[in-house]
């Protein structure tokens, strides 16, 4: 769920009294490789006499319908969420919070084509707990408990179920990183699923330093192979190593830095584009967009405000000038629900998604063409300017779960090398923005800008 959402839901399932409440949402499915979750995306809370709170709490049967209808009119399923005032953890379920939600899970199912789905709000730590009811027989609903529920816009808030998803630990060299921000949050931090999308100058180095942090599954998607040129900036690279995957040998290399006790390391060779690449992308926590074409950060936008996945995003660009270089800037920012996309950046043109996607790009001829200063004409770069811009997002990246002293929003900085000069964009998106205004939490629905 965004922001938005979690704040409403907590305002109304932690009261006063420290009663137990409820109410229900409409969810919609968003669907990778592997994993299916359910995006969180209107409250429908209760009226006057359509729950009941006496310590425990209950509703009328009228609720459930209109709940469950708006959800089918949305295209969505509908979830039962409560809350336990006291709790800590990720909870369990006791036999009324069972029969409230197997008891409804079929009229669910036959009125919205969805399971139905309950999530549990801890009052204590406002951490979550969810499950599904999946139809496994006539009458027959099993539940199906999920693994995570995060929180994603201004700060990360992640959920984790302990059996599911348990810590994996740390290695006694990670021990002055942990001490940094304590156990709890390095916890959170390590269990996060990453992904890299472009394994050049600024993505390698972004994922050595998830890899030093203790981060345990790290998933790198690139098309590309190591080329000469390459040998000056890309990290980990050695002559031996022209024309191998860039993620094949970066993962191999990862595993020698990594600091997590079983570090997972995923080398996806392919574009975010295609289909294999973009269901990856979906089975992550957290992306971060290392490319250098407009289609690519197109898709990565999509996923961030349609699929609630954040997307730390970055980049450098040189003026080199005809003789002597003039600038260069590199900057970062986190593509998420509340915050600006990357479009509304002027990180990437709509007009040269639809030609990368026509193949114009990749003409030659036509790039021949193009005045000599062209963005898609320039591709200059140097070894401190990538990695400046990857400990850039790092930074933005580690705002966003760590929050320390409570900020978590840095916003989208870009920092200019010729002066020294750091601008921050404290601006929403336009109010015409199509990322973050219809394409909000329609997960699945969203349009097929890949293949």
């Amino acid at each position: 769920m965004n922001t938005s959402m979690f704040e409403q839901m907590r305002d109304h399932l932690i009261r006063n009294d420290g009663q137990e409440d409820l109410c229900f949402a409409v969810w919609r499915p968003s669907t990778g490789a592997v994993r299916n979750t359910a995006l969180l995306v209107k409250p429908v809370l209760p009226r006057e006499g359509e729950r009941h709170v006496h310590g425990n709490v209950s509703f009328e049967g009228d609720y459930f319908l209109r709940a469950a209808q708006l959800a089918a009119e949305q295209g969505g399923g509908i979830a039962l969420l409560h809350s336990h005032p006291g709790a800590i953890a990720w909870q369990g379920m006791s036999e009324d919070d069972i029969a409230a939600e197997s008891g409804h899970a079929g009229q669910a199912m036959a009125i919205t084509g969805f399971p139905m789905l309950g999530l549990t709000l801890a009052g204590a730590s406002l951490r979550w707990s969810a499950r599904f009811w999946q139809r496994v027989a006539r009458r027959e609903y099993q539940r199906i408990d999920c693994d995570s529920v995060r929180v994603v816009g201004d700060q990360m808030r992640m959920s984790y179920n302990p059996e599911l998803r348990p810590t994996g630990g740390y290695r006694e060299e990670l021990l002055r990183t942990v001490s940094a921000w304590g156990e709890e949050v390095q916890a959170d931090l390590s269990r996060l699923r990453l992904g890299v999308i472009g394994a050049g100058s600024v993505g390698s180095i972004v994922a050595e330093g998830l890899a030093r942090m203790g981060v345990q599954e790290i998933t790198l998607i690139d098309f590309d192979h190591v080329e000469a040129v390459n040998l000056d900036r890309l990290l980990h690279v050695r002559r031996g190593d022209i024309g191998r995957a860039k993620v094949e040998v970066l993962a191999e290399r990862l595993a020698d830095s990594a600091t997590a006790r079983t570090p997972k390391l995923i080398p996806i060779v392919g574009s975010v584009c295609s289909m294999e690449g973009y269901e990856q992308a979906l089975d992550q926590d957290v992306l971060f967009s290392c490319v250098d074409r407009p289609w690519g950060r197109a898709v990565l936008n999509m996923i961030a405000y349609a699929h609630f996945i954040p997307v730390v995003d970055g980049g450098v660009m040189v003026d080199a000038g005809r003789h002597r270089m003039r600038g260069a800037e590199w900057r970062a920012h986190v593509a998420a629900p509340g915050r600006r996309c990357m479009e509304c950046l002027g990180q990437f043109d709509p007009g040269m998604v639809q030609m990368e996607r026509d193949g114009l790009l990749d003409d030659t001829s036509y790039l021949a063409e193009l005045r000599v200063d062209h963005p898609l004409r320039r591709n200059e770069n140097v070894f401190a300017f990538a990695a400046a811009a990857a400990s850039a997002q790092l930074l933005q990246f580690l705002s966003m779960v760590v929050a320390p002293s409570g900020m978590a929003d840095v916003r989208a900085q870009l920092f200019h090398f010729a002066t020294g000069r750091l601008d921050v964009d404290t601006r929403a998106c336009e109010p015409t923005c199509f990322y973050s205004g219809g394409l909000l939490g329609v997960g699945d629905a969203s349009p097929n800008i890949i293949g």
